[in-house]
């Protein structure tokens, strides 16, 4: 029998181009325990992505930019970040290292998400790593989630506003791993006073 193959370099995209309309100011920079929501997504994408990190900026670059100097991230601008997600997620997988095997697609305003979430996500889409593997909450899988190479025309194909939750429920083989943490997001100022007051 032959021994397993290891499982190729995993980059990590961070998607941290929105308006944030709904919050009247850029969210990416709302603090959670100290740290900027784009610094702490960063910061657990650097911790289990080999591969390098990519972060995807749009609106709000600069501020978001000058929270992330000095990481050790290739930031990736989209000038069409009005356009939607799809747009980011295509111009960020375009970005990543050519030696990147996979990417775990991370957005920056899921505050519970911890480093050991995201460990068992990396384990078990090692246990299959031919697979995609994505995190299961409230009902349904969703981001954080990890893309082999092979999938990545299909995300590249999507469009507007459109993420990667339509792919993920739609794949006929996929690695789920329970993540209630990721339910949470902070889409308000309301939002993040909740949070912040748990």
């Amino acid at each position: 029998m032959a021994p397993d193959l290891p499982a190729p370099p995993l980059a990590g995209l961070v998607l941290a181009a929105g308006g944030a309309s709904r919050f009247g100011g850029p969210k990416q920079l709302a603090l959670v325990a100290g740290l900027p929501l784009v610094g702490r997504a960063v910061a657990l994408a650097l911790g289990c992505c080999d591969a390098g990190v990519v972060v995807v900026t749009g609106g709000h670059a600069p501020a978001v930019e000058r929270a992330l100097a000095g990481q050790p991230v290739r930031l990736q601008h989209n000038p069409a970040w009005a356009e939607g997600l799809a747009g980011s997620l295509r111009l960020g997988l375009e970005a990543l290292p050519a030696a990147s095997g996979a990417c775990l697609v991370l957005l920056c305003d899921q505050p519970g998400i911890e480093a050991a979430d995201l460990a068992r996500l990396v384990a078990a889409w090692r246990a299959a790593p031919e697979r995609m593997a994505a995190a299961h909450y409230a009902g349904a899988p969703g981001v954080p989630a990890i893309f082999p190479r092979h999938s990545w025309p299909a995300l590249m194909r999507l469009q507007g506003d459109r993420g990667a939750s339509g792919l993920l429920a739609a794949a006929a083989t996929l690695t789920t791993v329970p993540m209630p943490s990721a339910a949470s997001d902070i889409d308000t100022r309301a939002d993040l006073e909740r949070w912040s007051g748990r």
